[in-house]
C-alpha cells in the first residue's frame, strides 16, 4: 500500500492552527491577552525561521490544558473547531485526500502540532492515521508538558519509522506534501517529495531539485 503523507498547516489548512489556538485563547479571554499572544507570535517567527524550541514551545502552549477541566476542554475545541478551523479547510485539499483515498493510498498526516488541536481536524478530513506531537498524560489530565520525540523536523522521520516499524508499511513510492523548511528531513526521505505553496526556503528548494510545487489555495 503506498503512502500519501500529509502536512497540516499551510498545507491542508489555509493557516496555522496551533498558532491560532494561541490567537483563539487570546480573543475568547481565555488567557491575558497582551502576554500570551507576544509568547505566542515569538515562538511562530521561530518556527518560520526553523529555529524553534519545540520543547520550550509545547510546554508554553500545553500548560492551559494541564489547569484545565476536560468537559471544558472539549467544549473549547468544538468552538475552535467550527468558529476557526472550519474556514480555512482548503477545498483543493480535500480534493487531493479524495484524489490519493480512491487511489487506493493510504493516507497519514503528519503534524508538528499537538494531538489536542489536530485529532478533531483528521477526524474532520476523513484521515484515520495521525502522526502529531503528544500530550503528557498522567491519571487521566494532561501533564502540561510533550510526551516522546516531537514530530518536528527530524523527529517526524522518527516517529514515522516507529509507525513504519510498527504497521509493516513502508516508504516506497510514498508521497509528502507541505509547505515549511521544517519538514525538508522527510522531504528528503520519500520519493515524491511535493512543496504545496511553500515558504521561500522550501520554494527555491524545490525548483533547485525539480520538486513539483502545488498551490491548494484559490
Amino acid at each position: 500500500m503506498r503512502l500519501a503523507l500529509f502536512d497540516l498547516d499551510n498545507t491542508l489548512l489555509a493557516g496555522d492552527s496551533d498558532h491560532s489556538w494561541g490567537e483563539f485563547l487570546c480573543e475568547t479571554g481565555r488567557v491575558d491577552a497582551v502576554e500570551y499572544r507576544a509568547r505566542n507570535d515569538a515562538f511562530y517567527a521561530d518556527y518560520c525561521a526553523g529555529k524553534l524550541d519545540v520543547v520550550a514551545y509545547q510546554s508554553f502552549t500545553q500548560a492551559i490544558l494541564a489547569r484545565t477541566e476536560a468537559a471544558e476542554l472539549a467544549r473549547w475545541q468544538a468552538e475552535f473547531m467550527a468558529e476557526v478551523i472550519e474556514p480555512i479547510i482548503l477545498a483543493k485539499g480535500e480534493a487531493l485526500l479524495r484524489e490519493h483515498r480512491e487511489a487506493g493510498d493510504k493516507l497519514v498526516i503528519i503534524t508538528a502540532t499537538n494531538r489536542f488541536i489536530t485529532a478533531p481536524i483528521a477526524a474532520r478530513l476523513g484521515v484515520d492515521t495521525l502522526l502529531a506531537t503528544e500530550c503528557g498524560m498522567h491519571e487521566g489530565r494532561y501533564t502540561g508538558h510533550v510526551a516522546g520525540v516531537p514530530c518536528y523536523q527530524a523527529g517526524k522521520v522518527v516517529r514515522l519509522n516507529e509507525w513504519l516499524a510498527e504497521t509493516g508499511l513502508s516508504l516506497d513510492g510514498a508521497y509528502f506534501y507541505s509547505d515549511s523548511r521544517n519538514d525538508l528531513p522527510l522531504l528528503e526521505a520519500v520519493a515524491n517529495p511535493v512543496a504545496v505553496d511553500p515558504d521561500d526556503t522550501l520554494r527555491v528548494i524545490a525548483g533547485e531539485r525539480g520538486w513539483p510545487v502545488l498551490s491548494l489555495r484559490g
